[in-house]
């Protein structure tokens, strides 16, 4: 669900010690949002419940980045993330989001969970400008598939040419910056 919501350049925060917590099912859709979600997105549960997660997407990420993010999740592994969202008010925040799949008793995967810590600057400055590359990739595609691809494609190119993965580039930014 795309959003009309237009970006304030207004840049919200959270506690260190705060973490954000969603879950959603299967397709994506909100099941679950903490206080600290409501009060940073600023949304109220009630409007969340049963919404697209992609609600808070903000048009500054790439989508490349999510089309890794369900690729992963898909394959039945977490993923770790740096995201910038974008709350009911139109300010954007940051996170380090760590997404795992939600599985039942038999072990099949029913949901997601996602929990969101606040990134270390440093980190975010560090990832905006390979996300940058990455949506001047995506915007040369009216489709977003393809731009998801594309965007995708220039990701895996760059972290290649670093001899690294995804999780390792995110390690790497975050370990760096606790130093």
């Amino acid at each position: 669900m795309p959003t009309t919501l237009r970006p304030t350049g207004v840049e919200r925060t959270f506690g260190a010690d705060e973490v954000i917590v969603t879950k959603t099912d299967l397709q994506g859709r909100i099941t679950y949002a903490n206080d600290v979600f409501c009060r940073v997105s600023a949304y109220p549960e009630s409007e969340m419940l049963g919404s697209p997660h992609n609600m808070i997407r903000h048009p500054e990420m790439p989508r490349g980045v999510f089309r890794l993010l369900w690729q992963t999740l898909a394959e039945g592994r977490e993923i770790f993330a740096y995201v910038v969202n974008l709350a009911g008010d139109g300010a954007h925040y940051w996170v380090l989001a760590h997404v795992t799949p939600s599985l039942d008793a038999a072990g099949r995967v029913v949901g997601y969970h996602s929990n969101r810590r606040l990134p270390d600057p440093q980190a975010i400055r560090a990832v905006q400008p390979v996300y940058q590359r990455m949506l001047l990739e995506e915007r040369r595609f009216t489709k977003a598939p393809e731009a998801a691809a594309a965007g995708l494609a220039l990701l895996e190119s760059h972290l290649a040419e670093l001899g690294t993965s995804y999780d390792e580039l995110v390690w790497s930014l975050t370990s760096r910056c606790a130093a």
